[in-house]
């Protein structure tokens, strides 16, 4: 097998006095020789007063000082390069706004707390609106916070949002109401989820990180991931797949580590564990050829590193071995499903007769709260949702 390693460098840091952290990165489409970097300070009303809203575009020929400063109304969370017109970048603020950036002019737009449509030609308001209410009623007092969002360009009627309740919603923008746009939902975390994103050879199976783990799912089974990392010791704050490996993604932890996960090497560990800062790290974004990555940290920091060809060349069979691990890994959790299903029917069936004073005990299924943190593992033949294990 070849050398898995990692060469990293420190590369670029916030050019202010005042250090904020590295909340989104995006390459630009165009070979990846810049980068776009999101700085903001996430410590709510903390903030010092003469703290700078820019964010900035780094070259990666010249990282002394950044090629172009963006100036947002509000600090961006996030933002992304347009794939067709690397002229064009997206940002999103903290303060609910969402910039575009032509590099001559910008203009914003404010959404109101649910999945917004906008036309960049007409900013003024957003063409389409829907409400994030899991029960379909489009009532705003129950709608769920949305954190992250995957659009897959190829499927582009589909999209899925990552909820601050630890929910992922499934949509579809072409339905003919609101309530059939709400498709479908999925529960797994116990907190947030910070990133969301559909694997690009398998789009049928999706990454999530939230919490303490990283779970893997199919579109085909609502109630529970099918394959999830054991629980890590701090948060994990961002996620992606290799864009050249199938079997590869990556993840960052609030402890300044990238681990890089090979799921034909292993799975209850990483493949490999890089120590990349003593800050915490929160976002991470890898160049389509699978061989350099950007990692941010809490401290305004990007560091760059370059994946070893073992980690970022397809290898033998590799599709197709994939391609069997989560057919095998979907037809069990839908074996566990149909047992789930007809034991709650059983449980809800009238007893018989002659049974009616019969209590039964010990059959609550434990809570979140009940779990110890740290005896999930990724390995099939084993379900964890919302906090009930079932084998």
């Amino acid at each position: 097998r070849k050398t898995t390693s990692t060469a990293s460098c420190t590369w670029a840091t916030d050019p202010n006095q005042v250090k904020r952290t590295i909340t989104g990165l995006s390459w630009h489409p165009d070979g990846g020789r810049k980068l776009a970097a999101a700085y903001c300070s996430l410590d709510f009303q903390k903030s010092p007063p003469d703290m700078s809203f820019d964010s900035y575009i780094w070259d990666l020929e010249k990282p002394n000082y950044p090629e172009m400063a963006l100036k947002p109304e509000s600090p961006l969370v996030c933002l992304d390069y347009n794939p067709k017109d690397p002229h064009t970048l997206l940002g999103g603020s903290y303060g609910g706004q969402i910039g575009v950036f032509t590099f001559r002019t910008q203009s914003c737009g404010t959404p109101g707390g649910a999945i917004l449509w906008w036309d960049v030609r007409k900013l003024s308001e957003p063409t389409e609106r829907l409400v994030l209410d899991p029960s379909r009623e489009g009532n705003l007092d129950q709608a769920l916070g949305a954190i992250s969002l995957e659009f897959e360009p190829t499927m582009p009627t589909k999209f899925m949002v990552g909820t601050e309740q630890g929910m992922v919603v499934s949509c579809n923008r072409k339905a003919k109401t609101p309530a059939e746009k709400i498709v479908c939902t999925y529960e797994g975390h116990h907190g947030p989820i910070y990133a969301i994103q559909r694997n690009p050879f398998f789009p049928k199976n999706f990454l999530t990180v939230g919490d303490w783990t990283a779970r893997i799912w199919s579109e085909d089974i609502k109630e529970s991931s099918i394959m999830w990392t054991k629980y890590q010791m701090s948060y994990l704050m961002d996620a992606c797949w290799s864009p050249v490996r199938p079997s590869v993604f990556l993840t960052v932890k609030m402890e300044g580590v990238l681990d890089i996960w090979d799921l034909l090497f292993k799975q209850s560990e990483p493949t490999l564990s890089v120590k990349v800062s003593d800050k915490a790290l929160y976002s991470l974004r890898i160049q389509d050829n699978g061989q350099v990555l950007a990692c941010g940290s809490h401290s305004g920091e990007a560091t760059l590193l370059h994946i070893s060809s073992g980690l970022s060349t397809l290898q033998k069979n590799e599709k197709s071995l994939m391609a069997a691990m989560f057919e095998r890994e979907t037809k069990r959790e839908k074996i566990l499903e149909a047992r789930q299903r007809e034991i709650r029917l059983k449980e809800r069936s009238p007893p018989e007769r002659g049974n009616h004073r019969e209590v039964r005990r010990g059959s609550r299924s434990p809570a979140a709260g009940d779990l110890p943190p740290t005896r999930a593992a990724l390995r099939p033949g084993q379900v964890r949702d919302g906090g009930t294990v079932r084998r």
